[in-house]
């Protein structure tokens, strides 16, 4: 369970008197957005009954924008990136830590925003795994096959008691490859998997049966939008077809009840350092600053 007498920036700053509207009385909207996010009872069921949940326009979209920038302009980001190739050989980079560094996207690893309605899902205080920007070009972003995050985490966790958030960074529609989820299907538990091109996909023969069981949704996010979803739920995307490119930002956590059994699994298994809102956006203003230093603009 979460550690019952450590408060996270969030709770600190709410327990702060909140700016309000000099006319209505109610909380500013700067003040609304520093607020704790306290997911209904509503939202939670449907996690778990659906696998996933949406939570449209999250974060504000010049945030994202400069996030895109920043990313788009980091040298750090594309040297330990990944090409992962599809079916059909077409090409998806994937640029991934398991640690935590002085960075714009592990700050919205640490958000409270993300952290806090995480453990609201899943019941329990959690832990970080890693996280990944994904990049996928215009033209030429590859699909990624049907496949359960759990379908290969599970080599180092025994429960599949873990989940992600997807935070849009730009736009994702159907024609650059958004996200598709089948809805429910985590309840289904672990799949076997095999190799598809450089990925690991669930097993071809039980997918097409799946298919027919269970509705399939488009992810389709502006910028800002967020999506959790369970480490067992069934999910893809198509090749990029489009002239936009679709670039995301993925934040992984297990229960702290669920640490890896295997030694040496990489990942930050200890409580996380919550960050609120101005903590998050300083670091991604510092961030930025330090790479037009490093040009020396």
């Amino acid at each position: 369970m979460p550690n019952q007498g450590v408060k996270s920036h969030c709770e600190k700053q709410n327990e702060r008197p909140l700016e309000r509207h000099h006319d209505t009385g109610r909380p500013s909207k700067r003040a609304r957005r520093l607020m704790p996010m306290k997911l209904t009872a509503e939202q939670v069921e449907q996690y778990h009954r659906e696998g996933y949940l949406f939570l449209p326009d999250y974060f504000a979209s010049a945030d994202m924008g400069q996030l895109l920038r920043v990313a788009r302009d980091d040298e750090v980001l594309a040297s330990i990136a990944n090409d992962r190739l599809d079916r059909e050989g077409r090409t998806s980079r994937l640029s991934l830590r398991h640690e935590l560094p002085d960075d714009a996207y592990a700050a919205y690893t640490r958000s409270c925003a993300i952290v806090e309605p995480m453990e609201q899902l899943m019941g329990c205080e959690v832990w970080h795994y890693h996280h990944k920007m994904m990049m996928k070009e215009p033209h030429t972003g590859g699909a990624w096959e049907w496949h359960q995050d759990f379908g290969y985490w599970h080599s180092n966790f025994l429960y599949p008691d873990m989940a992600s958030c997807l935070i849009a960074v730009d736009r994702a529609h159907k024609a650059n490859g958004c996200l598709q989820v089948l809805k429910g299907s985590h309840r289904m538990g672990r799949l076997e998997h095999g190799r598809a091109g450089d990925q690991t996909g669930a097993d071809p023969d039980r997918i097409a049966a799946v298919e027919d069981r269970f509705d399939r949704v488009y992810c389709e996010m502006t910028p800002g939008t967020v999506l959790f979803f369970h480490s067992n739920l069934l999910h893809r995307s198509d090749a990029n077809q489009s002239p936009d490119s679709r670039w995301a930002l993925i934040c992984c956590y297990t229960s702290s009840e669920n640490p890896p059994f295997r030694e040496g699994t990489k990942g930050e298994f200890s409580r996380i350092e919550r960050w609120d809102d101005e903590r998050v956006k300083r670091s991604l203003r510092e961030h930025e600053t330090r790479q037009s230093d490093v040009r020396g603009n």
